[in-house]
């Protein structure tokens, strides 16, 4: 079986070894495998656990939590329902997060258009209820 270096695996998930490190003192690595002289091997496995805890903490999750998820991993089937809730948990976490970037979006857009029409007119006077670009409104 093929094992991967803790530097070859902070390049694949564009990590850095330190990270690596970090989440092994934090418990969230407890089945990687190490030598006798306490090298970390990773295996294909590893990598893709590694990226599932990458995937929890961009939805904002605390280490502790995803601390929780991998203890319950651990446990086996007796903890199913509490990795579906949680992941229920972050999936509407996730799509809280995209409504709010849409709205972003939105405003972000306008002023755009509202900057483009100003350049085009070499001028905000076009915007004569708003000269100083804060309009909201499309």
């Amino acid at each position: 079986m093929k094992t991967f270096s803790i530097g070859e695996v902070a390049k694949e998930l564009n990590l850095t070894v330190y990270t690596l490190r970090y989440y092994d003192k934090e418990g969230l690595m407890p089945f990687v495998e190490r030598t006798a002289s306490g090298t970390r091997l990773f295996k294909k496995s590893d990598i893709d656990a590694l990226r599932v805890i990458e995937c929890l903490k961009s939805t904002g999750m605390p280490i502790k939590e995803i601390k929780n998820f991998i203890d319950w991993c651990s446990d086996g089937d007796a903890t199913l329902k509490q990795r579906y809730d949680m992941f229920m948990e972050r999936k509407a976490n996730v799509e809280a997060q995209i409504e709010e970037l849409k709205k972003t979006m939105e405003l972000i857009e306008h002023k755009c258009s509202y900057y483009k029409t100003a350049l085009e007119a070499g001028t905000e006077e076009i915007h004569k209820n708003n000269k100083i670009g804060t309009s909201i409104t499309p």
